[in-house]
């Protein structure tokens, strides 16, 4: 069984037991999470139910482990034969969570 959530922006395939990396949800550790922007989910038989655009009544738990940072990302702005050089990095901070069930 598996799912396909919406959140921050982004679309992911979750199954019971995956650890997620999210965007930032603001939640503390053992906080329970609960994703209701349900776009699809998939039974063990193979039935496939896809919403318009979210299902009606269908939600993901989960339980937050904590807040990680990505890779650094850099960034560099040139103005040529102006001697300017700028070197920019940045980290985007991920919410990891632990998807216990899936209810449709």
């Amino acid at each position: 069984m598996y799912a396909v959530i919406e959140t921050g922006g982004k679309q992911y395939i979750v199954r019971e037991n995956d650890v997620v990396n999210v965007e930032k949800l603001g939640v503390e550790p053992n906080e329970e999470v609960a994703f209701d922007a349900v776009l699809m989910i998939s039974d063990e038989n193979g039935e496939v139910k896809i919403g318009t655009p979210t299902l009606e009544g269908a939600k993901v738990l989960g339980e937050a482990l904590g807040e990680t940072k990505g890779k650094k990302v850099l960034i560099g702005k040139i103005k040529r034969r102006k001697n300017y050089r700028r070197k920019i990095g940045h980290r985007q901070t991920f919410s990891s969570v632990k998807i216990r069930s899936i209810e449709a």
